[in-house]
């Protein structure tokens, strides 16, 4: 059965949600962080924007007194300070998708004498903001896509050599050792890959991209190795071990999804499958080593 919307009704929630935005650019252009005089610039214009869209919905709505989600701006506000005000502008504007098609479902609703302003605002969400949200860009947001490389090579390589290792050793320092070695070599050859890879027509410097998938990958080799220094216990180690991972890869994917607008349960359930998987394999993999050879370190 079709739910039916009424224009009071979607007024309402789109004056709320429109005065929220209005409120976060406007504080975020005001904030003492916020330098650069072209972004204080680009964020005045939003928030003069969604003012306008709060205006026009304003005279719809039944409540004349906005009532803005005071979490949403102390949220964004709190990942501007954490993140950096591109991650800040992404994350509220991920709901966009949703408030144009909610817009449009009462279009037909909209008296004649405001159909050339709604059009207009409707035509701010879908092309209007987004050419401002790409002028937001941190100068190092390019190179999150080679820091997600490194954090997400470190966690499938190290889990499985930690676990390979569990095969063959029975020293949970030696095992702890073998990650951290391995981690430095490989956080060497991820760098020189990424810098190869950067200067095959990457618009940023190859030697930031190089150091950043490095510096990651070394990072998330220590994090991961950390638990097999500080108990002699098998199973509390590699259990703590793994559980870092996949607490990493839920921070990967879920920043991942708000700047590149990717799925996160998808992406998250894959690399975690694939770390998991590839633990499994190569801890079979040490025992079958174990056996064979007659190790037993």
């Amino acid at each position: 059965m079709a739910v039916t919307i009424s224009l009071t009704e979607v007024a309402k929630q789109g004056a709320a949600d429109e005065y929220t935005d209005y409120m976060v650019y406007r504080r975020l252009a005001e904030s003492r962080r916020t330098k650069d005089p072209k972004l204080v610039e680009i964020l005045t214009e939003l928030s003069k924007a969604e003012r306008r869209h709060y205006d026009f919905w304003s005279k719809y709505a039944d409540e004349k007194q906005p009532m803005p989600s005071r979490l949403t701006i102390y949220i964004t506000l709190f990942l501007r300070y954490l993140f950096g005000i591109t991650f800040a502008v992404k994350y509220l504007e991920k709901h966009e998708d949703a408030v144009v098609k909610r817009y449009k479902s009462v279009s037909h609703l909209i008296p004649e004498a405001d159909r050339s302003e709604f059009d207009a605002m409707v035509s701010d969400e879908v092309e209007h903001e987004n050419a401002f949200l790409e002028q937001t860009q941190g100068k190092y947001v390019k190179y999150i896509s080679f820091i997600v490389l490194g954090l997400a090579d470190a966690i499938v390589e190290i889990s499985g050599i930690h676990a390979g290792s569990l095969g063959i050793y029975s020293s949970t320092l030696i095992t702890g050792l073998a990650g951290i070695i391995a981690g430095a070599a490989a956080s060497i050859a991820m760098a020189s890959a990424a810098f190869a890879q950067a200067k095959q027509g990457f618009q940023g410097s190859p030697s930031l991209s190089a150091a950043f998938t490095g510096v990651s990958y070394f990072v998330n080799a220590v994090i991961l190795a950390t638990p097999y220094f500080l108990t002699k216990n098998m199973g509390l180690a590699i259990g703590t071990s793994i559980t870092l991972a996949i607490c990493i890869i839920a921070f990967i994917s879920y920043y991942n999804s708000i700047l590149s607008n990717a799925r996160f349960l998808r992406d998250f359930l894959e690399l975690s499958g694939i770390m998991l998987g590839a633990s499994g394999a190569l801890f079979v993999f040490g025992l079958v080593i174990r056996s064979v050879t007659g190790i037993t370190i």
